[in-house]
């Protein structure tokens, strides 16, 4: 298409004279986005208008609801392989009406979108072309945003680094630096960390971003990586954070997987806190939760929350304490050896029925045993270990030291 039927040509002091100048040319309403769906222009004195796009209006962000149906859709997907327009027909649940939208490029990356509301008309192939031109018109000047945003972006992650590392010690201190990075405080938090199988590469960095930017599921303050690491504050929002938190991870891992094709991602998180000064501790526990999980794997597969770890906050303290020669449980001894002598399993026997709430069923049926075999192994374990089984200080201090020797070995 030649320079002189290029509607878009010439200067336009901001975006939004930009998303009138498409509007007045493609005769709809128009709205400019950022690569993670914020609103950053739209056109004004729309007569037509839908439910998705005043509330993308209103709030300054596009719902996720309608990010979620737009990727189960295919548009999204398109969007960000295509540099020509697509076209999405309505999504009548989220009250989506019938839409052309087109990416804006720099170099391989997408910096944003233009998203054209179709109203009552379709628009024609010369208009398609015209829609293309608007893209690269509008790149210069949502690149300036995208490189401004990305200097404050530098400046907030050395801010949350020094918080996580403890290098600002004082409440006071920390509320102020906040303060002056326009970072929004909450009244609790915790630091979240999502492990990958390798390190991060910039794609998948991206792709992160994107999620973490476009969830609407629970605020989240700061975000910043180290090797495989994605590190988060989160905000909780009720007085049930750890269910919030757990909604919040498995909601996350379910994107990363069919948005991404990303697996094998593991999490933890800290203690839920009010004070900021302890952003270093929550950190630490929130490591701590994926260092267990790395030995003891499927045992605490679907824990996340550092206070949700029960017995297990100890065990690092307790190995340090066996290792001493301060811990000891001689019924333990006992069995072990009893199961060396004679090939059988009463360890595992005990350790299962615990696992399962002592419910004889239940423990039966993961040994693939008789409810009367179970029973008659654990009289054997009473008798061979000199257990009260009805003593639940002796059983706790058993199925405790089971579980630190299974820690111990696993180094």
């Amino acid at each position: 298409m030649s320079h002189y039927t290029d509607p878009f040509r010439g200067e336009f002091d901001s975006l939004e004279e930009f998303a009138d100048r498409v509007s007045d040319v493609l005769k709809c309403p128009v709205t400019i986005e950022d690569a993670n769906h914020r609103l950053i222009a739209y056109s004004a004195h729309d007569d037509y208008t839908d439910p998705a796009r005043t509330a993308t209006i209103i709030s300054r962000r596009v719902p996720e609801k309608v990010i979620n149906s737009l990727w189960k859709q295919g548009a999204i997907p398109a969007l960000l392989k295509s540099r020509e327009p697509v076209r999405v027909p309505p999504i009548h649940d989220v009250g989506l009406g019938s839409r052309v939208a087109v990416s804006i490029w720099k170099n391989d990356e997408v910096i944003g979108f233009i998203w054209v509301l179709e109203t009552n008309r379709t628009l024609s192939p010369e208009e398609m072309e015209w829609l293309k031109l608007a893209a690269k018109a509008a790149k210069n000047k949502v690149l300036q945003l995208y490189m401004r945003k990305n200097k404050k972006e530098e400046r907030v992650q050395e801010l949350f680094w020094k918080l996580l590392t403890g290098h600002i010690a004082r409440e006071d201190d920390i509320r102020a630096h906040l303060a002056a990075m326009q970072i929004p405080t909450a009244p609790q938090f915790a630091v979240v960390v999502f492990r990958f199988a390798a390190d991060l590469i910039a794609e998948m960095e991206r792709q992160i971003s994107y999620l973490l930017q476009t969830t609407q599921q629970l605020p989240l303050l700061l975000y910043t990586t180290d090797g495989r690491d994605v590190i988060l504050l989160a905000a909780p929002k009720t007085d049930q954070p750890l269910k919030e938190l757990n909604a919040f991870i498995e909601s996350f891992a379910a994107k990363m997987k069919e948005r991404f094709h990303i697996h094998d991602v593991q999490c933890g998180f800290g203690g839920v806190y009010g004070a900021y000064r302890l952003i270093e501790k929550s950190y630490r526990e929130a490591l701590a939760v994926l260092a267990l999980k790395e030995k003891l794997g499927d045992e605490i597969k679907s824990v996340y929350g550092y206070a949700q770890l029960g017995i297990y906050q100890f065990f690092d303290f307790l190995l340090e304490q066996k290792r001493q020669g301060e811990w000891t449980n001689p019924a333990l001894t006992k069995l072990q050896s009893y199961d060396q002598k004679h090939h059988s399993d009463l360890v595992k026997t005990f350790e299962t029925f615990f696992d399962h709430n002592e419910n004889a069923q239940e423990t039966a049926d993961v040994l693939n045993v008789h409810p009367n075999t179970l029973a008659y192994r654990l009289k054997r374990i009473a008798d061979i270990a000199e257990l009260d089984l009805n003593d639940m200080n002796q059983k706790i201090k058993l199925y405790i030291d089971i579980k630190l020797a299974k820690y111990e070995a696993r180094g």
